[in-house]
């Protein structure tokens, strides 16, 4: 039913910012949660940013006082403002969504590279 699609992923200097967005083909309301993950190259999918419907916001370690995660339900959209960017964050940055507590939706995906 939801297709999520990521954008804003590109090429980036260390210490510079992006901001990515998925956006969603449904309301995004009716989605209790929203998450952003990261697969670094050769490395596992880590949890990066979740977000609740209600605004609840967590974070990886690594990306604390960095990123920020946020939803506009207007626009069925979510975001993730990354600042202050590390190489280390180079990685295929995906969207997933939770619906009903249990629909579980996945974006394709988005390359961000950052170089020094």
């Amino acid at each position: 039913q939801v297709q999520l699609v990521e954008s804003g992923g590109g090429l980036a200097q260390a210490g510079e910012s992006l901001r990515l967005s998925c956006a969603a083909s449904g309301d995004i309301g009716s989605i209790n949660r929203m998450s952003w993950y990261r697969r670094p190259p050769g490395k596992q999918r880590d949890l990066v940013a979740s977000i609740t419907s209600g605004g609840d916001t967590n974070y990886a370690d690594s990306v604390k006082g960095r990123f920020t995660i946020s939803r506009d339900n207007a626009k069925n959209t979510m975001y993730l403002q990354m600042n202050n960017l590390k190489p280390e964050d180079t990685a295929v940055y995906y969207c997933k969504a939770v619906r009903r507590g249990w629909l579980v939706h996945w974006g394709q995906g988005t390359q961000v590279t950052v170089s020094s």
